[in-house]
């Protein structure tokens, strides 16, 4: 019995290393994120080529850290005699010791508030990026229709002429 319980330990060690690497994944994605805007709002499409480009190569290391939680996961549900689906880190903490009970829930509160950070960070991107989109459809769609007969415009004066037969953009393929 206490060699089951001195491998469910180090089975936590490894999980607590793992949530680390995920609290440091979290942290990381929102500085990217950060970065991301920052980019788009500059224009600057080499340095967004580059971050995408990193974003993709730090994504595909990150999958050993998965396999690794979920592994270790598995092991736990083992362990305890749980169902796979149902280990969670609240589950676990109702069978450890207060030490390491104190610990995962550290991680877990940490990983919680992180968490919620990059929901509302990812929304706020994601609002950005729709906005850029709107404005360039709207961009797009007044230089197109700008050439149409009969549109009204304004010079520099202010005053209002209705162009005729002249377009700005060719839409003719």
């Amino acid at each position: 019995m206490k060699a089951a319980v001195v491998g469910v330990e180090d089975k936590v060690d490894d999980l607590l290393v793992v949530l680390d690497k995920d609290i440091e994944h979290v942290q990381e994605s929102l500085s990217r994120l950060n970065e991301l805007r920052s980019l788009v709002i500059k224009r600057d499409e080499a340095a967004l080529s580059s971050l995408l480009e990193r974003i993709r190569v730090e994504s595909d290391a990150y999958t050993a850290n998965e396999l690794k939680r979920r592994s270790i996961r598995r092991e736990l549900a083992l362990a305890l005699g749980c169902d796979f689906e149902l280990m969670t880190l609240s589950r676990l903490e109702t069978s450890l010791p207060e030490e390491k009970k104190a610990q995962v829930n550290q991680r877990k509160a940490k990983l919680k508030s992180l968490t919620k950070e990059l929901k509302m960070e990812h929304s706020r991107t994601a609002l950005l990026l729709s906005e850029c989109v709107r404005f360039n459809a709207l961009l797009l769609r007044s230089i197109i229709d700008l050439g149409k007969t009969g549109t009204l415009i304004y010079d520099a004066n202010g005053a209002a002429s209705r162009q005729s037969h002249t377009a700005f953009v060719n839409t003719q393929l």
